[in-house]
């Protein structure tokens, strides 16, 4: 498996893992009240938006030629690591 295969497979199940755990988070939104039901789901609304985010990147490192996936690495990154912040910040605050 190339390096670019290899690193787009690492992408995907780490975008899947952390879907199924705002999926996860989406179970619990039955114990919120009607007024945190709603900003729950404009939060939400914006994770998912971000997940779609990095889902296109990977497709476009996917897609690059040979010689320019690895310029898009870093930004694919920087993408993915906001994503995942934003999951974890959105736990924080159902804890809370």
């Amino acid at each position: 498996m190339s390096k670019r295969n290899e690193y787009i497979e690492k992408m995907k199940l780490q975008l899947d893992e952390w879907n199924a755990k705002l999926d996860e988070l989406d179970a619990k939104k039955d114990q919120l009240s009607a007024e945190a039901g709603r900003k729950y789901d404009e939060q939400v609304a914006e994770l998912r938006k971000q997940s779609k985010k990095v889902r296109a990147k990977i497709n476009e490192i996917k897609e690059a030629g040979e010689g320019q996936w690895e310029s898009l690495v870093a930004e694919g990154e920087k993408i993915q690591k906001a994503f995942v912040h934003s999951v974890n910040y959105f736990k924080s605050q159902l804890k809370g």
